[in-house]
């Protein structure tokens, strides 16, 4: 039976609320994924995401094949046709199948007239397709990556910008945590193996899990048990090093969604864990994860640079501190972050995570532990940061992580390993 909806034009859609709304996909898909069957939302997600990551190929391929871009009321039709292009490059639909339902997507998107530009333009792409594909290698569009972060990436790893531009450009591994209050990381890679499921540890993080195949969750042993958790390994790293212990009290800044809040639980049970957030709306997926795996933390909505509000004069055994950051390395999982992000954006993120840095280190007893996360590459928010931090603050002590000439651990996103992130623990003397 024929579905009443062209998912295609679902997928043009989505792209344009992100490329000319600036929202990003996590927000946009599971809305417009509740509108279709459970059989569609992979493809539709695999469209969605696929298309952002390579956008300047196929963007690049239109200007070649179109004498003018589709632009105003039409702009949806322009992402149609990059949703037709990426199918035909990156996915194994048959040809003629990908002709048919993107030209119905010109009808579903209530622009019939263009039909006959639709197909015309996947047409001439088939035909070119080789030549295209060889050319476009020739010009910087092979890199996928925005000018302005391509050349940060460059400026700071002259040697490793590729292997960091390729792994952004793969599909990311899957990465589980093992809840240790139900079973050792060993155990349960057993009850992998028993599922036909194929796993490796990772050699420095002791609950962390890639699994060789992607899978759904609900395949997983015990998911709906709280018994293991989908979060990348470097996302893992930071709480081996805040080593949180029962009867700490412990604050997790900029929380949500609260994979790390669960996991400081997890290692420490007893612990009394505050978990604070600006985003009300993202505080509901704290309290969600909390509840699913049986947890409990107090859960507070506040400002960063405003703990006086929120904190009411309460000091901290640890504090993790996730902070606002560009993503940039996390690319792989979210390839719209590469269209939604700036230039400028770095300096006001980098301005921002010092002024939560000075407003919380008071909150911090004398003796106590701060971690330092982000989950970007880029220095100016990582090294920078931390460095200029320990310039102001002589009760400050760097350690476990890096010299005081490069302060931190900086991950790059690897395709065996986890995500691009950056720790640095401190001491408060």
């Amino acid at each position: 039976m024929k579905n009443a909806y062209n998912l295609r034009s679902i997928a043009a859609k989505a792209i344009s609320q992100v490329l000319d709304q600036g929202q990003s996909l996590s927000t946009v898909l599971p809305g417009l994924q509740k509108s279709i069957a459970d059989k569609d939302r992979a493809l539709l997600q695999e469209l969605c995401f696929g298309t952002l990551r390579v956008l300047p190929q196929l963007e690049w391929c239109l200007q070649q094949l179109m004498a003018k871009p589709l632009t105003g009321k039409q702009r949806t039709l322009h992402y149609l046709l990059m949703v037709g292009l990426y199918q035909m490059l990156h996915t194994r639909i048959p040809a003629h199948a990908v002709l048919a339902e993107t030209v119905e997507g010109a009808v579903a998107l209530k622009r019939p007239q263009l039909k006959g530009l639709i197909n015309g333009v996947l047409r001439q792409f088939q035909r070119q397709q080789v030549d295209l594909m060889q050319r476009v290698e020739n010009t910087d569009n092979r890199y996928l990556h925005p000018s302005w972060l391509l050349k940060r990436i460059k400026n700071a790893y002259p040697d490793q910008w590729q292997h960091i531009v390729d792994a952004n450009n793969q599909r990311p591994p899957m990465w589980l945590r093992v809840n240790r209050q139900h079973h050792t990381r060993e155990a349960y890679l057993a009850l992998l193996i028993e599922a036909g499921i194929e796993a490796h540890p990772h050699p420095e993080y002791p609950d962390a899990l890639r699994l060789e195949t992607p899978c759904a969750v609900t395949a997983l042993p015990g998911f709906e048990q709280g018994w293991v958790t989908v979060q990348d390994a470097s996302a893992q790293g930071s709480v081996s090093l805040l080593s949180p212990k029962d009867g700490e009290s412990i604050l997790d800044l900029c929380c949500a969604p609260g994979g790390k809040t669960t996991h400081i639980l997890e290692a420490a049970p007893k612990a009394h864990v505050l978990a604070v957030d600006v985003d009300e709306k993202r505080l509901l997926r704290v309290h969600e994860n909390l509840q699913r795996l049986g947890l409990h933390a107090e859960v507070k909505q506040g400002d960063g640079r405003e703990p006086h509000v929120w904190a009411t004069g309460k000091t901290f055994d640890k504090i993790l501190l996730d902070a606002p950051c560009s993503a940039t390395g996390v690319i792989r999982r979210h390839p719209d972050i590469k269209w939604l992000r700036r230039d400028s954006d770095i300096a006001e993120l980098a301005r921002l995570q010092a002024e939560i840095l000075e407003a919380i280190w008071p909150c911090l007893k004398s003796g106590g532990v701060l971690v330092y996360a982000t989950c970007s590459i880029l220095p100016d928010e990582n090294s920078e940061q931390i460095s200029a931090f320990l310039k102001l603050h002589p009760d400050a002590q760097l350690v476990e992580t890096g010299s005081l000439n490069q302060p931190g651990r900086q991950n790059l996103p690897d395709a065996q390993s986890g995500d691009g992130f950056y720790y640095a623990k401190l001491i408060k003397g």
